[in-house]
């Protein structure tokens, strides 16, 4: 069912991409990068990693318009386990997204509402299973909810940016603490290293679109121009809010803050800064839970389709929502909100989201020589530099990963590990295709 336009495309990285990221990231940087300069300078940096990974997954994802995700051209071009490892691990962290943001939801609700205090698990279930209801009618409900909140959301954000700039002084923060130095040598580089991953974590979700790719109308032209406006409006609106906080606060204020924006809010609106602040991260929020179940559901549909989960979960209704697939999905993300787990399992499955976008990467090299004659609407630009620069580039952040967190990287290793036999169990309950 191909209705989705560019405008959904935009919308649906907007909305998966732009959350809780942008609102506690800028304390972790400015602790790392005490310099305006670098500050900045990292914020970019990350941006043209994104760009730079576009090119590559524009051409996969108008090379092989099927719904599903990064999971499709692992599948692909680089066999049923890899595919399979892509797929779970993409699934898991959507799904334990969509909980980890409900209970956002739910804490703030509970603040500006009192009477809904201490009932944030309710608040959070109840969110996560209305916002399934409303899929369940179709894609064409799904993409104006998407098209609505992310709207909202960037609204949102511009009207910061813009009471930032309007209604507060440069750095009118009163009595800060003083500006750490910025290291040199060796020092600089492991902050800078750091810094990134904050960064590129919090720019993740800008591949969006092609979770829908067979629903969009015309993937030759649509998928790439949501690609490149999708990033370079995320680059610009995160580019904007951090000049917005330097201009509000200074950087030693900025620096270990959790919620930077929440301080830039306090310092602008006074006493109403805290619900200014929340009400504008629980529209954020809401946009980000429509996408990430839109998104979950297409994967599990594409691994369903693949033989990598029951087959009962491709059945799709007369509006074109895989039914099966959201339901399941619904589930396991309230399952995660009842049970408080979502914060580990995301942070083992940190590991594969950075994993999945060099699967990506290197399924183009295997696409370019295995199958020359694919036709490819739209050619990687700078091929091979460019994806060899975003390939490099991935595997370098994932070393960089493991000496960060080498706890929960070996979590996931050791998961890894243990998806070799679950694949071929699973393949073999599921019988000859």
């Amino acid at each position: 069912m191909r209705v989705l336009g560019f405008g959904f495309g935009l919308a649906v990285i907007i909305g998966n991409t732009i959350g809780a990221g942008i609102l506690r990231t800028p304390g972790e940087v400015a602790t790392q990068l005490p310099n305006a300069w670098l500050f900045i300078g990292v914020w970019l940096v990350g941006g043209l990693y994104a760009l730079l990974g576009t090119f590559s997954v524009a051409e996969l994802g108008t090379a092989i318009p099927r719904s599903g995700g990064q999971y499709v051209y692992a599948h692909r071009a680089l066999g049923d386990y890899a595919g399979f490892v892509v797929g779970w691990s993409d699934w898991l962290s959507t799904c334990g997204t969509t909980a980890a943001v409900s209970i956002v939801i739910g804490e703030y609700t509970g603040v500006l509402i009192p009477a809904l205090a201490g009932e944030t698990v309710i608040i959070a279930s109840t969110v996560a299973v209305v916002f399934a209801m409303l899929q369940w009618r179709g894609i064409n409900w799904g993409s104006r909810i998407q098209n609505l909140t992310s709207l909202l959301k960037a609204l949102a954000f511009i009207a910061l940016i813009v009471a930032c700039f309007a209604l507060a002084g440069s750095n009118t923060s009163g009595i800060n603490p003083p500006l750490p130095s910025t290291p040199t040598g060796l020092p600089l580089f492991f902050a800078l290293i750091l810094a990134l991953q904050a960064v590129i974590y919090t720019y993740d979700g800008w591949t969006g679109v092609i979770y829908f790719s067979e629903e969009v109308r015309d993937p030759a032209r649509d998928i790439p121009r949501a690609l490149f406006g999708g990033v370079l409006l995320v680059i610009a609106i995160y580019l904007l809010v951090n000049l917005a906080l330097l201009y509000v606060l200074p950087l030693s204020r900025i620096a270990g803050e959790k919620l930077a924006v929440g301080a830039a809010a306090q310092v602008i609106f006074g006493a109403y800064g805290g619900t200014g602040f929340r009400t504008l991260t629980i529209i954020s929020m809401l946009s980000s839970i429509n996408a990430n179940h839109l998104m979950a559901t297409r994967v599990l549909f594409a691994m369903s389709r693949d033989g990598l989960f029951s087959d009962k979960a491709v059945r799709v209704n007369a509006g074109g929502t895989p039914t099966v697939a959201l339901l399941v999905s619904t589930m396991i993300a309230v399952l995660f909100i009842l049970s408080g787990t979502f914060e580990k399992v995301i942070a083992v499955l940190a590991f594969f989201f950075v994993a999945n976008y060099a699967m990506s990467f290197l399924s183009v090299f295997v696409l370019r020589r295995r199958e020359p004659h694919l036709a490819r609407p739209y050619r990687a630009w700078g091929y091979p530099w460019t994806t060899a620069l975003a390939l490099i580039g991935s595997v370098a952040f994932l070393a960089g990963a493991v000496a960060s967190d080498t706890r929960n990287s070996v979590y996931a290793l050791l998961l890894l590990a243990a998806s070799y036999p679950a694949f071929k169990l699973l393949r073999w309950l599921a019988g000859p295709r």
